[in-house]
């Protein structure tokens, strides 16, 4: 589990970091690390605060691809044909990807 840290404590002097050797500044970082064990049934219900979403229904409109634009064969996005080229296989792709 994480510990708290008190920002507002006195920090130590630069000395006292570099005085730590590698060896104890290794042991505090596989020591530090945490696992938490988290049940799938439980994020269902868990919730942010101050957030509610019940009963919201999301809806996008869809428009579809015009002739001028391309679908990249590798990341699946629709581009401008100006974007467009063709791979070794003969698939369209994007500049992005090639």
């Amino acid at each position: 589990m994480a510990t708290t840290t008190d920002y507002d404590a006195p920090r130590g002097h630069v000395t006292d970091v570099d005085s730590d050797s590698i060896e104890e500044l290794k042991t505090r970082r596989t020591t530090a690390n945490a696992y938490v064990d988290i049940d799938e049934d439980s994020l269902d219900n868990f919730e942010l605060p101050g957030v509610e979403l019940a009963d919201e229904e999301l809806t996008v409109a869809v428009v579809p691809m015009r002739a001028d634009e391309f679908r990249c064969s590798r990341c699946f996005l629709v581009h401008h044909r100006s974007q467009r080229v063709v791979a070794s296989d003969g698939s369209d792709i994007c500049r992005e990807c090639a």
